[in-house]
């Protein structure tokens, strides 16, 4: 549940209603509106007196959530959430753009990249250092080196830096080396890595499993939101369906599905959806007019050559042409496209 408190209220009478729950075993989330303070309930809510929160001087109303995502719910902040990081604001008017290789190969390959998407309003370098594979023969990434490799190239250009990690014992370590953590889809349901990440308190870009629902999906959030880190970004990068004509189903739909249910803003990764360089512009397109917060897209200056996921990595001069229609396409909806 969710407790209303009333405009005005003293600090002391919101630790009345702290203290209460906290006497209760409960857990007392806060969230700061435009408007309304808002105080997120969880635990098991039978060990309250009915009618002991009603009476308190500063409780306006009580809200049920039904849902079992109770901090990822819309109804813990209506208004929507948006975060900073370093001065980049995600889930504001202005759109992220991500952007980098698939996987860091050497410094070289990720300063070529870094050195075209800085111009086009990217604010986060993205790579792959961590490459968990289907087959175990495949190129696994460069792991920590990789970390260190997009660091070095991100500080040059004064970029943040995105990457993914898959085990909980690097957490420490990687986040060292990354303004965001990201986790992927197959981690997507990985609890324990959840709720590590969640402790860990860095921003944490969530993508979402090649089979998981909408609602798995925000009560994957919930696993970091409950540790108190509620710095999160769902990347919607598609699932899996009978189709075979694109890697996975970019699942537009989700956008505004996301929007109702929840507070959370929404990244949308067309590469790996699409499977194919082809596809990405109008994926992107598509996500934009949707109502996606931002886009992250696999950059390669030569995808021929590289180590892993060929197909769908853009060549620098395409990218250049994707960002100029993707600028087009925020004036035309009311959002702002990054200089």
């Amino acid at each position: 549940m969710i407790i209303v408190v009333k405009p005005g209220a003293s600090k002391d009478q919101v630790d009345e209603i702290l203290n209460k729950l906290s006497g209760c075993d409960l857990k007392a989330h806060i969230s700061e509106g435009a408007e309304r303070l808002i105080i997120g309930v969880i635990g098991d809510k039978s060990r309250l007196a009915p009618g002991s929160l009603d009476v308190l001087t500063a409780v306006e109303k009580i809200v049920p959530i039904m849902e079992s995502y109770k901090l990822a719910s819309r109804a813990f902040r209506p208004e929507g959430s948006s975060f900073d990081i370093n001065g980049v604001e995600i889930g504001g008017k202005m759109i992220t753009m991500m952007a980098g290789p698939c996987a860091v190969e050497s410094e070289e390959q990720v300063e070529e990249v870094a050195q075209t998407i800085v111009k086009l309003g990217a604010k986060f370098l993205r790579g792959g250092a961590y490459k968990p594979r289907t087959s175990p023969y495949a190129f696994q990434g460069l792991e920590m080196e990789g970390l260190k490799i997009l660091r070095r190239v991100a500080d040059r250009h004064g970029l943040l830096v995105i990457s993914e990690i898959t085990s909980e014992c690097d957490i420490d370590q990687a986040t060292e080396y990354l303004d965001m953590i990201q986790i992927g889809a197959r981690n997507a349901q990985n609890f324990r890595l959840l709720s590590a990440v969640g402790k860990s308190g860095k921003p944490v870009m969530l993508k979402r499993g090649i089979a998981e629902t909408i609602d798995e999906w925000l009560g994957s959030a919930e696993y970091i939101m409950s540790e108190g880190n509620y710095k999160i970004a769902l990347c919607e990068r598609g699932i899996r369906t009978f189709e075979t004509a694109t890697r996975s189903t970019l699942d537009i739909s989700a956008i505004p599905v996301l929007k109702s249910k929840t507070h959370l803003p929404v990244i949308v990764d067309p590469s790996h959806a699409a499977g194919k360089a082809a596809y990405v512009r109008p994926l992107s397109l598509a996500a934009i007019a949707a109502g996606a917060d931002g886009l992250i897209i696999e950059v390669h200056p030569n995808p021929t050559c590289a180590l892993s996921d060929a197909a769908q990595q853009l060549k620098p001069d395409v990218f250049i042409s994707l960002c100029n229609e993707i600028k087009a396409m925020c004036e035309v909806i009311g959002r702002t496209y990054p200089e």
